[in-house]
C-alpha cells in the first residue's frame, strides 16, 4: 500500500469529485466516488487513521485548478492529492464554443503537479472518461482522447499513481450498457461512482 498511517488524502477535480459536497465543511466528501473510496478505506484499514478531504468544484477545468491550487491544495498540506480533471476542458468545446487544446491542458496540469512535487505531495492521477451516451458523445472522443494521453504521460513523468477510469468504464460497459454507469456519458450513476471507488482503491492498495 502506498498510503501510510495518519496520512491525509485530498480529492480534487470537477463535479464528478464534488458530488454535492458540503462546501461549509472541509471534511465534506459529497455523495460520489470520493466519499465511497474514503469510507471503504477507513473501514478496511481503521488502524491507519487516515483523513480524507474533498475540494472538487463542479464545472472546473484544469485552468481553474491551477488558479486555486495554493488555497485548495498546498495550504491544506495533504500527503497525497488525487486529481480527476479534463472532461470540462472537452465539454466546453461542444456546449460553449470554448475549447481547451491538449497543449494548454497539459500546461496547466503540469503546473499544479510541479507545485505539488515541490511541497512533497504524493500524486494520484485519474483518467478523465467519457461513455458513448447519448450518441453525440462519440464525437467528443476526438477532443478527450488526447487529454487522456496527456494524463498518462504526466503520470509516467511524475512517477504518479494512475487510476485508469476510462479503461475501467469501457470494460464494464461490455457487461452493462454505458448509461448504466453514466446516464449522460459524463456524470456517474451510483453504480458508476461505486465502480470508480473500487478502481481507485485497487490503484492505491
Amino acid at each position: 500500500m502506498i498510503i501510510q498511517k495518519a496520512q491525509t488524502i485530498l480529492f480534487q477535480g470537477d463535479s464528478i469529485t464534488d458530488a454535492g459536497r458540503d462546501r461549509a465543511s472541509v471534511k465534506g466528501l459529497g455523495g460520489g466516488y470520493a466519499m465511497m473510496a474514503a469510507s471503504r478505506m477507513q473501514a478496511l484499514y481503521p488502524e491507519l487513521g487516515l483523513t480524507f478531504l474533498n475540494k472538487g468544484i463542479s464545472g472546473n477545468r484544469a485552468s481553474d485548478l491551477a488558479g486555486r491550487w495554493k488555497e485548495d491544495c498546498l495550504d491544506l498540506k495533504p500527503d497525497w492529492v488525487s486529481i480527476l480533471i479534463g472532461v470540462n476542458d472537452c465539454w466546453r468545446r461542444y456546449d460553449s464554443n470554448s475549447p481547451t487544446s491538449a497543449e494548454v491542458f497539459e500546461t496547466h496540469y503540469r503546473d499544479i503537479l510541479e507545485r505539488s512535487k515541490k511541497h512533497g505531495i504524493g500524486i494520484i492521477l485519474c483518467e478523465p472518461f467519457l461513455l458513448p451516451c447519448p450518441p453525440d458523445r462519440v464525437a467528443w472522443r476526438e477532443d478527450l482522447d488526447p487529454k487522456i494521453h496527456v494524463v498518462r504521460k504526466l503520470a509516467r513523468e511524475f512517477a504518479a499513481v494512475l487510476v485508469p477510469f476510462d479503461g475501467v468504464f469501457a470494460a464494464r460497459s461490455v457487461i452493462q450498457p454505458p448509461d448504466f454507469w453514466a446516464a449522460d456519458g459524463v456524470h456517474p450513476t451510483s453504480a458508476g461512482h461505486a465502480l470508480m471507488a473500487s478502481a481507485w482503491i485497487d490503484a492505491v492498495v
